[in-house]
């Protein structure tokens, strides 16, 4: 995407100045809210039969370990990769950062494995919702829930702390919105399989936009604005895009600078296909025209605006696992079997179809929705066999705390910048300095990692013994 800080950063929420309501529960061994959205599907794990409390820990527990890694897992592994520098510590730290462009590490499946159970979460959630209300009273949900996440997201980066057009419209979380409000939408009115056919057209249509629609042979990066500038003759453009050292958002600031390489893109007359380079594909050509506002990298975004439609089937491939769970005609064990079976198909198929159409998180490709949903899949089957079938509960009880409390976790992470940062101020400078000196090199930054996530833990534990719930 835009980096391992794109996610630290997005999910890492800012509490925003809309409804925010806070809830007590009964304090009762099966009250269990579920956090897919910002807990905005509080009910996701009920099965909606009158008389049936049951509840999919699993899910919460999925969406724990999801969030796990965002709000503390990584700066453990980062600093143990410090301390050992082992080939295994190097992997590690490896698959904890985003890969530059086409490929997949562990961090790329974290956006995409939060946006698939929002879609198991709503299956649930909105399955009451229309059997006590209606559609109408689904679709005030899903629209009521929709613009406060978007309106969170634009909070989140900035605001209007900034002037236009240093806005940022879209975003991780706004993304979010967007998938959960189509996604809704065509489960209030579609089938399973016209859903399933809304979904594979989806993903068929973005491969054939993004393979047979020309765009100009103008690649969008600071190499390819470098050699426009040489071929107009603007040596000084050049050298300042050629620089590394170059500050790329100062230099845009110039509006004289901006109307020039505007100018040398739409002077491009030479035409190409099936391109999917960073800053030359359709995608990223069709935010730097039509994306209005700040880009996150600085000519377009990876929360763009065509990008987003692959991004409804990964939620919509949430939905068709949430069918699955909901099920009563179909056996706990065979459920497992159609998770486990559908996400390693939907795997290979992905990284069949990445020959030909990378796995590029940055473009949401449809081969990395299949990559990613797979991957989910057996995930969501994993931990729906150890945790609701077999009944081994005790070692996801952590992982439960914070996905029961996601928006809290997001929202005092980010005012604390990480909870790492407050264990500095426990053990940081010479207490951090003597572990490094005098027991081991990088030893200091691991106990201050193992500090904020039993930080992070305990904050969790308490909110959950006293059954409160921060929910949109």
């Amino acid at each position: 995407m835009e980096g391992r800080t794109e996610d630290r950063t997005i999910l890492r929420q800012h509490h925003f100045a809309f409804r925010l309501h806070v809830t007590a529960a009964p304090r009762t061994p099966a009250a269990h809210g579920l956090h897919a959205m910002t807990r905005q599907e509080e009910n996701a794990a009920a099965v909606p039969v009158a008389g049936d409390h049951r509840r999919l820990m699993s899910v919460d527990a999925l969406r724990g370990f999801d969030m796990f890694w965002i709000v503390g897992a990584e700066a453990l592994v980062y600093a143990f990769n410090r301390m050992s520098r082992t080939p295994v510590s190097r992997w590690l730290e490896t698959q904890l950062q985003h890969t530059a462009w086409a490929g997949f590490h562990f961090l790329d499946l974290v956006f995409p494995l939060f946006v698939f159970i929002v879609g198991v979460s709503l299956v649930f959630s909105l399955t009451k919702t229309l059997a006590r209300g209606g559609r109408r009273a689904a679709l005030w949900r899903i629209t009521r829930r929709s613009v406060v996440l978007f309106l969170l997201g634009v909070f989140l980066y900035g605001g209007c702390a900034n002037r236009w057009p240093n806005i940022r419209l879209l975003g991780v979380l706004n993304r979010i919105a967007l998938a959960y409000f189509f996604s809704g939408v065509l489960f209030c009115y579609c089938r399973p399989r016209a859903l399933a056919a809304v979904c594979i057209g989806l993903l068929a249509g973005y491969w054939a936009l993004m393979t047979f629609v020309p765009i100009r042979d103008f690649t969008l990066t600071r190499k390819g604005i470098a050699a426009a500038a040489d071929r107009a003759g603007d040596a000084a453009t050049a050298v300042l895009f050629r620089n590394s050292a170059s500050n790329t958002t100062a230099i845009l600031r110039n509006p004289v600078t901006r109307a020039q390489i505007e100018c040398w893109f739409l002077a491009t007359t030479n035409r190409v296909t099936g391109r999917f380079d960073a800053g030359l594909n359709l995608a990223n050509h069709v935010d730097y025209q039509y994306l209005p506002g700040r880009k996150w990298d600085k000519f377009y975004d990876p929360e763009g605006l065509l990008s987003t439609l692959p991004a409804v089937a990964t939620c919509l491939l949430g939905v068709f696992a949430g069918l699955l769970l909901q099920s009563r005609s179909v056996g706990d064990r065979r459920k497992v079997q159609w998770l486990l079976g559908g996400g390693a198909a939907l795997a290979a198929l992905g990284w069949l179809w990445h020959l030909q159409f990378p796995v590029i998180k940055q473009l949401w490709t449809s081969s990395y929705v299949l990559v990613a949903g797979g991957y989910s899949a057996l995930l969501l089957g994993a931990f729906y066999l150890l945790v609701d079938v077999w009944q081994w509960r005790r070692w996801c009880q952590p992982f439960v705390w914070i996905g029961m409390n996601a928006i809290t976790i997001y929202v005092v992470t980010n005012i604390l910048g990480g909870f790492s940062t407050l264990s500095e101020r426990l053990a940081g400078g010479d207490v951090r300095e003597f572990l490094d000196l005098h027991v081991a090199k990088g030893c200091g930054d691991l106990v201050i990692a193992l500090l904020g996530l039993w930080l992070m833990f305990a904050f969790v534990r308490l909110l959950y013994r006293r059954q409160v719930f921060l929910r949109l």
